[in-house]
């Protein structure tokens, strides 16, 4: 083979090889990044894979949080009001619009147990959201 030739087939296998571990690393990176939805219906019925980093939304069903008096653990079940349901658990300072009734999104596990352990809960509000400063200006302004 002509060294012109072998050095040009060198240089291509080079770069096709590095673009192969260029791209499997992005695809290793993205699928350790993914973080899959589960409604209550699937982690109640087994479909939310356990031990793995996943989200879950629901309501928090009213009458469910328990605080513990030393700490800051609290547990809570969500629910989407037709059956389905499951157990959270999370240490942490909880969002100030969560409470019973309300929707809410958690990030963590799901443990061997059927218990979600959460890691961060983000508390979901209304679209007609308005900052506190905003409201005489808009009552003001609708004729009420």
């Amino acid at each position: 083979m002509h060294p012109k030739r072998r050095s040009r087939l060198l240089t291509v296998v080079f770069v096709l090889t590095g673009a192969a571990a260029a791209v499997a690393l992005m695809l290793r990176a993205a699928n350790e990044n993914l973080n899959l939805f589960y409604p209550p219906d699937q982690v109640a019925g087994g479909e939310a894979p356990v031990g793995v980093g996943i989200r879950a939304g629901g309501m928090v069903l009213e009458g469910s949080v328990v605080r513990a008096a030393d700490s800051l653990d609290v547990a809570f079940v969500l629910t989407d009001y037709q059956g389905a349901d499951f157990r959270v658990a999370y240490s942490g300072i909880l969002p100030d619009l969560f409470r019973e009734g309300q929707g809410i999104l958690v990030r963590g596990q799901l443990g061997a147990d059927g218990v979600f352990q959460a890691e961060e809960v983000l508390a979901k509000h209304d679209e007609n959201y308005m900052p506190p400063e905003l409201m005489p200006l808009a009552e003001a302004n609708s004729g009420r």
